[in-house]
């Protein structure tokens, strides 16, 4: 499935390079123009990123996404950016989000964030696990905004997940691709399905065209984000709806 994402600072639709937000792009303050256009052609699913509340719980916008999420009927909307706690991803469940994405707290307070799962139900929640591959090959696990390494590697993670907690959804993001429109990588996530097939692995960083889409299909993720490429242009949802399905 295609889901475009949307990422927002003080209500202007932004990207940013590789979670840097000394490097941002600007792309107007209609998100719901752009909410109108990717469900006229055919999205069913939109990914909303509070970029304000990522970096300052305190900051989140609140009024935005509880008015974006009322424009993005019939579609299921996932929204992430600044989780902290239970109330949280209730008040986010409240105003309208099927599902809230729960980042670094993930990997900082797991047992917490363990009973949220327990709580809500997996159904409810998206792990985005955030990762950095080094030159042995080994993938660690970014936190606090890419800013960190957290000393856990990715496999530990999805584990003591999936085990506890029947995880479902995990929106993956390989960091050196993310905002770059240089491809995905493939063998990321051609892995991830093949060991843990029982989890609906959403691809997120590096969509740039189509032949990019096709190429992933084959991997066994269940959802592509797509930012960038979809604000610049390159192609439509519709286009990439139908790339997808013909894969």
């Amino acid at each position: 499935m295609i889901i475009p994402a949307l990422d927002f600072i003080d209500g202007t639709v932004v990207r940013l390079h590789q979670g840097d937000y000394q490097q941002q792009r600007s792309y107007g303050n209609n998100p719901q123009l752009r909410i109108h256009d990717y469900l006229r052609d055919g999205a069913e699913v939109l990914h909303l990123v509070d970029l304000n509340g990522a970096r300052n719980p305190l900051a989140r916008q609140n009024k935005l996404l509880t008015s974006l999420l009322a424009d993005c009927a019939p579609a299921q909307v996932q929204i992430g950016g600044g989780i902290r706690s239970a109330a949280d991803v209730e008040a986010l469940l409240k105003a309208g989000a099927n599902r809230v994405v729960i980042g670094s707290i993930a990997v900082k307070k797991p047992q917490e964030v363990q009973q949220w799962f327990k709580r809500f139900g997996p159904d409810a929640l998206v792990l985005a696990l955030d990762v950095r591959i080094d030159v042995d090959g080994k993938r660690w696990v970014a936190i606090n905004g890419w800013m960190e390494n957290s000393g856990v590697m990715l496999e530990q993670v999805i584990n003591q997940y999936s085990q506890r907690v029947g995880l479902k959804n995990i929106l993956c993001t390989d960091i050196s691709r993310d905002g770059t429109l240089s491809g995905m990588n493939i063998e990321l996530y051609q892995s991830l399905c093949s060991d843990w097939p029982s989890i609906a692995f959403q691809s997120s960083g590096g969509i740039g065209s189509l032949k990019d889409i096709a190429k992933l299909r084959p991997s066994g993720v269940k959802g592509v984000i797509i930012g960038r490429a979809l604000l610049e242009d390159k192609f439509t949802v519709a286009e990439a709806i139908a790339c997808w399905q013909n894969g």
